[in-house]
């Protein structure tokens, strides 16, 4: 295959054509999705578990928190409104991208999924909006917002992943689907990371819980989607070897550490005045989930080996938030349920 042609996009029915796909991309399927007969049986067992992660925002009372804020301090509130509409910024990328390769893959159960992801990303960005409306004005809302869309540093920050989406909906080809499937995994698996290590802080101290458990959620299925598109990632570098070669695996390597460094420089400007937050700890912590991400990818580590040096966030790690499933690549079982006020805050 020529990794660099364009992809087609698929028709909508395939009468002819078998309904187990036989390739992910520039494969026959006919179009008919039978859950019983698919080429990766991993995919209804990852189906089931995003149909199980469903809620919505407004299922989570706010009362509490906008009596809460009022009780933060002035950096805590800054941090607080940076990091929620950085946060959205990132997931708005996300339900069109997953739209637009949703397209292009010739396999009806990947199809099915990446529609789960783009509806969860919305679910997303709009939990952002209702936090906020919850807090403050309409207009302070706005200007928020603005603030977020000049920020350089977010701009940088988001820059990365937007440059592989934008050539992808532009040219889409196989190496590019590759490309934005790194960066989603970035995204999904390492981008939220500063802001969310800041409202699980909040949480341990007892503030705020009613916006760090929304945010357990969308932590929760940030988790799957990183897990999938790692999968594709695998799937596609053994159903199109043209693309395993060395210069797609330094690719993985070197953007995966620049969104590190990323990351670490966004800690670095919207965690600063949180002095009670060890910058240099979240540094060896998004380090530590940086190999993670390359083990699901199916490479060795490129940092030094990490145990999770921010335990008391270990509520919400990947383990304790999936045992549903078992990772077909790494074989470890995982706690997978909603935290609640029962289950997980009140005991950080």
């Amino acid at each position: 295959m020529d990794i660099h042609a364009p992809i087609q996009k698929v028709k909508l029915l395939e009468p002819k054509h078998p309904n187990r796909s036989t390739g992910i991309i520039g494969g026959e399927n006919s179009g008919i999705l039978n859950w019983n007969d698919i080429a990766y049986p991993q995919m209804y067992e990852l189906y089931q578990t995003l149909l199980a992660n469903f809620w919505k925002a407004s299922e989570i009372n706010m009362q509490d928190d906008i009596k809460k804020f009022d009780t933060l301090r002035e950096e805590e509130k800054e941090a607080f409104f940076r990091i929620i509409t950085a946060l959205s910024s990132l997931d708005s990328l996300q339900t069109p991208t997953m739209l637009d390769v949703l397209h292009y893959l010739s396999d009806s159960s990947f199809r099915a999924i990446v529609a789960i992801i783009a509806q969860q990303e919305a679910v997303h960005n709009e939990s952002y909006s209702y936090v906020l409306s919850s807090l403050v004005s309409l207009s302070e809302q706005n200007e928020r917002f603005n603030e977020a869309k000049d920020d350089p540093v977010i701009r940088k920050r988001n820059q990365l992943v937007l440059d592989c989406y934008q050539a992808f909906r532009d040219e889409p080809s196989p190496q590019r689907l590759f490309e934005l499937m790194v960066n989603s995994v970035n995204l999904e698996g390492l981008y939220f990371y500063a802001g969310f290590a800041f409202f699980y802080h909040l949480a341990r101290k007892q503030k705020m819980l009613s916006t760090s458990t929304m945010i357990s959620y969308i932590q929760r299925d940030e988790m799957q989607h990183a897990y999938f598109g790692a999968q594709l990632i695998r799937i596609l570098l053994t159903e199109v070897p043209e693309l395993n070669n060395e210069e797609n695996t330094k690719f993985i390597y070197d953007t995966v550490h620049k969104a590190v460094e990323l990351e670490k420089e966004w800690a670095a400007v919207v965690l600063k005045d949180i002095h009670d937050l060890d910058l240099e700890e979240f540094h060896q912590y998004i380090e530590y989930l940086a190999n993670k991400r390359f083990r699901q990818m199916g490479l060795p580590n490129l940092y030094a080996d990490k145990e999770n040096v921010m335990p008391w966030i270990q509520v919400f790690s990947d383990e304790m938030m999936n045992a549903t499933k078992t990772d077909q690549f790494e074989q470890k079982s995982r706690t997978y349920t909603k935290v609640n006020s029962s289950n997980g805050f009140n005991e950080l």
